[in-house]
């Protein structure tokens, strides 16, 4: 046992001691710290305003002068100072088996602690706006020190481990998922005022659809059946339009048995979006309208700063099919290559572009080019379009060119935000495309797509046009917060268990 915890301890126990218990069970509370300072922040120094207040948080900071002390507490809204003096404190005291003491908040409270005030507003005469302290309580005594106030929680690691230290010595931390919250709050509002409904998808699911990604097995005990975390929303949605919902989303975690970056999390936030009668085209404008809405209300500005770049979200934004971005980025025009594999191969090997084994086609070929050498420098929002049919299972080709499908990315400092796509409505194509799928997936492609029977029998009932839309919300959110990591803003990113840390 630490010394620190020890003396914690023993600082609870001499208030149990007393009749006070340590670990309250409720404060009402009437006020918070931001409503107070935005409002009375008027008062000039010196004055007083005679409002009742009520107010409970986190001490951050305490300083004891003789019969004066300065208190620092936070709530969730900020942070706010306390004013206590012993003559006020001591005199507002009835019964000294019902209230605590100047000396006791002296000896007993410590940073860390949670405590309760009641009194009336302060302007110091140093233009502090405080609380005038009449009677405190104790309502949760911290056993463990914080971290170090200057230097506060510099381990990264350990910020996203203990996500709780983080949100209470970096303020930027808390605003990230204030603002993370707002977000998602707003993204649902704007929806549902454009008439879509959120319906709930199954999480665990007999077949893992909707992507080209590998899945998490589970196992049901009663049924003696393998299920699979979902990869995507997708073909549930669907089905809801083949039964008559012209237009549903669903905002909710998606889970990818991936690798971890920057950029990803084996565990994220998604919305996709299904409209019928609508397709890719239809989708860009929703797309746009949306995020440039977002970012406009959040940070009441259409133009930010991303990790030193300055990205503008005013409206229209560029749209570039694939093959054109990758002409204008590397000069190499793959309708040069008339269809023939071997000379692009050589063109781009000698080009010292990487060709993994699996890229056998020249869509593959195309798209990896455009992913090695492309991506990283769209750095404005820039809708990528024509996606090759070979990468894109469930999207509807072009009329005029069937090596093409009528998709788009949307990539927004060098990274994709949303994937769209006019949908694949008809059940036979849709059913040849997925055997194709099933054949990789079946020669060890793991990310290749399955089939699905219960999907194709609903195409088969009839789908109406569609367009399907999907936003990445945690990379959304990193853009308007300018975090560099994924693990910035989620909540409690998955980590190599300690543990396993401490074996290794």
């Amino acid at each position: 046992m630490s010394e620190f915890r020890e003396a914690r301890l023993s600082k609870a126990k001499s208030l149990l001691d007393r009749g006070f218990n340590p670990y309250s069970e409720t404060f009402v509370v009437s006020h918070d710290s931001k409503f107070l300072i935005d409002k009375y922040e008027f008062l000039e120094n010196g004055q007083e305003f005679n409002l009742n207040v009520s107010i409970a948080g986190r001490v951050l900071a305490k300083r004891i002068m003789g019969k004066i002390a300065f208190f620092s507490i936070s709530d969730q809204e900020g942070a706010i100072q306390l004013y206590l003096d012993k003559l006020i404190i001591d005199n507002n005291i009835e019964d000294s088996s019902k209230h605590l003491s100047f000396d006791d908040l002296k000896e007993l409270v410590d940073i860390g602690d949670w405590i309760g005030v009641k009194g009336i507003l302060k302007k110091t005469n140093r233009g502090e706006l405080s609380i005038k302290v009449s009677k405190w309580e104790m309502l949760s005594k911290a056993l463990q020190p914080l971290p170090d106030k200057w230097h506060g929680l510099t381990d990264i690691e350990k910020r996203y481990r203990q996500r709780y230290l983080d949100l209470i010595v970096n303020p930027h931390s808390k605003n990230v998922f204030k603002v993370r919250a707002t977000c998602i709050s707003m993204i649902r509002r704007w929806l549902d005022n454009k008439n879509f409904l959120e319906i709930e998808t199954p999480i665990l699911q007999s077949e893992a659809g909707g992507a080209e990604a590998r899945p998490f097995v589970t196992h049901h005990n009663t049924l003696d059946i393998p299920l699979y975390l979902r990869i995507a929303t997708e073909l549930h949605l669907k089905r809801m339009v083949v039964g008559g919902f012209e237009k549903v989303y669903e905002l909710g975690r998606i889970f990818r048995n991936e690798g971890i970056s920057t950029r990803h999390n084996p565990e994220f936030t998604s919305v996709e979006i299904y409209q019928a009668y609508s397709n890719y085209l239809g989708m860009m404008e929703l797309c746009e309208e949306l995020i440039s809405n977002i970012v406009l209300k959040i940070c009441n500005t259409s133009k930010i700063n991303y990790q030193g770049e300055g990205i503008d979200f005013s409206q229209p934004w560029k749209r570039i099919s694939m093959k054109k971005a990758v002409e204008e980025f590397t000069g190499i025009n793959f309708d040069s290559f008339q269809g023939d594999l071997d000379k692009a191969k050589a063109t781009l090997q000698a080009e010292k572009i990487e060709i993994p084994t699996k890229v056998n086609t020249l869509g593959r070929l195309l798209n990896e080019v455009f992913e090695q050498k492309v991506e990283s420098h769209l750095i404005q929002p820039t809708f990528i379009t024509d996606y090759p049919i070979e990468i894109s299972p469930l999207a509807r080709s072009h009329d005029d060119d069937k090596a093409f499908v009528q998709r788009f990315e949307l990539f927004i400092a060098g990274r994709e935000i949303a994937n769209a796509f006019s949908e694949l409505i008809d059940p036979v194509d849709q059913r040849n495309r997925l055997e194709m799928q099933q054949a990789m997936r079946d020669a060890g492609d793991l990310e290749a797509h399955c089939i699905d029977e219960d999907f194709l029998q609903a195409l088969e009932i009839g789908m109406p046009p569609t367009g399907g839309l999907g936003i990445g919300i945690d990379r959304l959110i990193m853009l308007i917060t300018d975090s560099p990591s994924i693990r910035d803003v989620i909540p409690f990113p998955l980590l190599k268990p300690e543990l396993t840390l401490n074996k290794s």
